[in-house]
């Protein structure tokens, strides 16, 4: 069997797979919080662990792994926007949800074995804010629910954080029925216009760490594999998970390894809305195939920030296209094993670029067979998610006339007027010609929705 390695942040170290009970590998990753469209940061976590989830799978048994992806359908911004549309949250969180799956099923992720509902599990967030507050590790106030955090002795050593640290260092609620700054809420309060659930405090709804608690426990057991999500979540969320699960179910460990993805930047920026930047999966998806975002985000091995940028979009349509062409010569052929390359590059901390490396190599030699098995096992390559790499063919009149755009643009560049050289761009861009500026000069390829009649001319 291979061996599999796994970065685990709780130990700052590269580790042996080894899981419980080989007959349930069970993982735990945060899902969505559905109030928006999903971004390309929220796309990478899903590919990562849609990655890891396919390697568990190859190497188990599909039947043998448990994957539990938590949907967060009552949070504070979900409740804004409702307000705001004048809807019941669940307009709201139904709407984005079924976004958030056509967006997943677009760049190849599978669905997971459990997708729960954090308003589904309401009774078992009470019971388990009943059972810290039994235990001493929680306290009832002013119809709050808080966790006492100085009770618990290992509280921080997940994020590497001491708990004075964190108080000097982060944006503490600080709150008169709070007994010290750093307790967090487990369940608090909701007005008559907030959602809201009878509980033995009054009406009122959970914390958000909470919901990951009751759900992971309900469906995994006090103790799992694989805990995950974004570099983000690191402190307070998943500090706070440990902690309460840790006393709640004290015989337990909770999650063995924790696994976590790096963040996403956007041509070299921090994606923010303040900066303009801020792309949704559903934005790229006007302009790239889902398979194109998919191999995109596994450019960079997991853990490593990853810079989203127009040129490795089209970067990484061009190798899909060749990849493609390559492959289809063994269509009729029923998949092999991956390439032993591929799956001990995947088995080291999920190293991606390495085994896309490795694809690039059995492209250059014409393995079709073993670069589809390849992409299989990568998400890539597969039936659902071609189609899009019939391009229209240039003809030569529609080259030159590219080409002298391009020219033009150029020209405009060099004379300083910026405003008709991005008024080049944008209208090939808009006639679906996708452009990759390279130190040689540009580069071009054309997209299946290409339209010549949208081309603009050389002198525009």
């Amino acid at each position: 069997m291979v061996e599999i390695t796994l970065y685990n942040t709780a130990t700052r170290a590269k580790e042996r797979f080894t899981p419980i009970d080989p007959d349930n590998v069970r993982m735990y990753v945060c899902g969505p919080t559905v109030y928006d469209r999903a971004h390309i940061g929220n796309a990478r976590a899903v590919v990562a662990f849609d990655l890891l989830y396919r390697m568990l799978r190859h190497i188990y048994g599909p039947e043998h792994v448990t994957y539990v992806r938590n949907v967060t359908d009552v949070d504070d911004k979900i409740n804004a926007r409702a307000a705001e549309r004048g809807v019941d949250i669940s307009t709201v969180t139904d709407e984005t949800l079924n976004w958030f799956h056509e967006d997943m099923t677009s760049i190849g992720a599978l669905p997971p074995t459990h997708e729960p509902r954090a308003t589904q599990w309401i009774t078992q967030m009470i019971a388990m804010a009943e059972q810290l507050i039994a235990s001493n590790n929680a306290y009832a106030a002013e119809g709050h629910v808080l966790f006492a955090v100085k009770g618990f002795d290992d509280y921080g050593a997940l994020s590497r954080r001491s708990v004075d640290d964190m108080i000097a260092g982060a944006r503490v609620e600080v709150a008169p029925y709070k007994r010290d700054p750093m307790d967090f809420v487990l369940w608090k309060p909701s007005s008559a216009a907030e959602p809201g659930w009878d509980s033995p405090w009054g009406r009122g709804r959970p914390g958000w760490h909470l919901e990951c608690s009751a759900m992971s426990y309900e469906l995994l057991g006090e103790s799992f594999d694989i805990h995950g999500g974004g570099i983000d979540l690191v402190f307070p969320h998943h500090e706070n998970e440990r902690a309460q699960s840790l006393c709640a179910h004290p015989k337990g460990d909770f999650a063995r390894v924790w696994m976590h993805n790096g963040f996403v930047q956007v041509e070299g920026e921090k994606m923010s809305k303040s900066l303009g930047n801020f792309i949704t999966v559903n934005d790229l998806r006007d302009s790239a195939p889902g398979e194109v975002i998919r191999l995109a985000l596994l450019s960079a091995q997991y853990r490593q920030p990853l810079d989203w940028t127009q040129a490795l979009a089209i970067e990484m349509r061009t190798v899909l296209t060749r990849w493609r062409q390559v492959a289809a010569e063994a269509n009729g052929e029923a998949l092999t094993e991956p390439p032993e390359a591929v799956t001990a590059a995947l088995a080291d901390d999920l190293n991606s670029p390495k085994a896309i490396a490795e694809m690039h190599r059995l492209a250059s030699k014409g393995d079709a067979a073993g670069l589809r098995a390849a992409g299989a096992l990568l998400g890539l390559l597969t039936p659902e998610l071609g189609g899009w790499e019939a391009a229209p063919e240039a003809t030569t009149e529609i080259a030159a006339l590219i080409e002298a755009a391009l020219a033009a643009r150029m020209a405009a560049r060099k004379a300083k007027d910026f405003a008709a050289a991005d008024r080049l761009r944008d209208g090939l861009i808009a006639a679906g010609v996708e452009i990759k500026d390279t130190p040689q000069g540009a580069e071009w390829v054309l997209k299946p929705e290409f339209d010549a009649g949208k081309l603009p001319e050389a002198s525009t």
